[in-house]
């Protein structure tokens, strides 16, 4: 294919950056699988490994769905960098970890990251690459802004400044689907990052950071923002490597550097809180309903309601822990059931069960109180119907892979304005 833009997914899941990039069967996930996709994203190579379950129920959805080859299904610690086909675009949702890290004692170039930390295994792709990734696409919670709570920012700041050090320029934004018209409330920071010698880089470069920020950048052009007050940003240099950034990052702060929006490069770094600009329509909780297809067991059994109820309401009361001291225990209530006439609230992957829960999603239908079903939980993720639908894979299962997932459709509205950008430009 002309332009083709060669991708590499890391922890994959099911595959929502692959939905978002490629769309399912040359469809477009925000058309509900209606419309085309015109793409010129290909995964050349994919990689999921969860190391705490015996059998890998999220790979074998993958592979369901887009096949074997040139899947990987093992420790992406333990896969050599060699093994990875070269690519242009490099995407994963990682997760949020402790970043930190320090100096080998035998070589002081070293870096020990904390073993199992998965932000050093993308790391370690482009510190290894000779033929270096030109962007990268990567989606986190938005607690990285503000992790670790010691040294509030530290976290993001060693990213920024590791892809700094490898010759990257960045963008992020925090986006909340649901202000953008999608089905589900989920907050992620969306995180971009271009090569040197690109002309996105170079654009950045020639471009003042709050007009890329507000107006010229690959998510202004995806999501449009405003500013949320008319204040300055705030800019500041990533100062030290990482290992200074790891030790001494806004050390004995109570507030966090990084907001909702911003840019680094060269190590500078200008950041400012944004709000949506949005005017377009909103897809609602109860447009996504199945009409008589739920079976009777996601239905709320009348002596287990009471239950519900007091889990989901408001509670001021004595407990004891398990050293049997006595506390006084307070939580708000939730809106119970779950209104139909809003986007959803964040699924978690403690979706799925028929046990009572205060976190589950509970609707009132005329037939009576019920769980979302699997494929109301995959439309809320904007996934094809019945995506995760394996045998072997139980519908709890199903629930944990949404709950771990995210919105497809925020993943194809960057991929949209990211190739844009791309095939505008000439060769490196």
């Amino acid at each position: 294919m002309e332009n083709q833009i060669k991708v590499v997914e890391l922890f994959a899941g099911v595959g929502g950056f692959r939905l978002g990039l490629e769309g399912w069967n040359g469809k477009s996930a925000s058309s509900s699988y209606k419309k085309s996709l015109k793409s010129n994203y290909k995964v050349v190579w994919s990689n999921q490994w969860e190391p705490s379950t015996k059998t890998q129920h999220a790979s074998l959805v993958y592979e369901n769905k887009f096949g074997k080859e040139h899947h990987s299904n093992e420790d992406i610690a333990q896969v050599e960098v060699s093994n990875i086909p070269d690519h242009d675009l490099l995407v994963g949702g990682f997760p949020c970890q402790d970043y930190s890290v320090a100096t080998t004692l035998k070589n002081s170039k070293g870096l020990i990251g904390k073993k199992g930390v998965l932000w050093w295994s993308i790391h370690k792709i482009l510190s290894e690459k000779q033929r270096k990734p030109k962007y990268i696409f990567l989606e986190n919670v938005d607690r990285l802004l503000i992790s670790p709570s010691g040294q509030r920012g530290r976290d993001f700041a060693i990213i920024l400044q590791s892809l700094n050090e490898l010759g990257y320029a960045v963008e992020w934004r925090v986006i909340n689907a649901a202000d953008y018209g999608m089905p589900q409330r989920r907050r992620r920071v969306f995180i971009l990052a271009y090569y040197i010698g690109t002309n996105i880089y170079e654009s950045i470069q020639e471009s003042k950071p709050i007009e890329w920020i507000l107006e010229e950048g690959t998510l202004a052009e995806s999501f449009p923002v405003r500013l949320e007050k008319s204040i300055p940003p705030t800019e500041f240099k990533l100062k030290g490597d990482i290992v200074s950034i790891s030790e001494n990052f806004n050390k004995k702060e109570n507030s966090g550097l990084f907001e909702n929006t911003g840019i680094m490069i060269n190590g500078m770094v200008t950041t400012i809180k944004t709000k949506p600009n949005y005017d377009g329509k909103y897809t609602l909780l109860g447009d996504l309903i199945q009409n008589g297809e739920v079976t009777s067991e996601f239905y709320i059994d009348n002596k287990d309601f009471e239950k519900w109820e007091y889990l989901k309401g408001p509670k001021k009361e004595m407990r004891k822990n398990a050293q049997g001291f006595e506390y006084h225990y307070s939580e708000g209530g939730m809106i119970f059931p779950d209104p139909l006439d809003k986007p959803s609230r964040t699924i978690i992957t403690g979706e799925g069960g028929k046990s009572p829960s205060r976190f589950k999603h509970v609707i009132q239908t005329p037939k009576g109180y019920r769980r979302l079903s699997p494929v109301e939980l995959e439309r809320l993720n904007m996934f094809p119907d019945d995506h995760t639908k394996l045998e072997g894979v139980s519908d709890t299962k199903r629930a944990f892979f949404m709950g771990n997932a995210l919105v497809v459709g925020v993943i194809e509205k960057i991929g949209v304005a990211l190739n844009q950008k791309i095939n505008n430009e000439v060769p490196v």
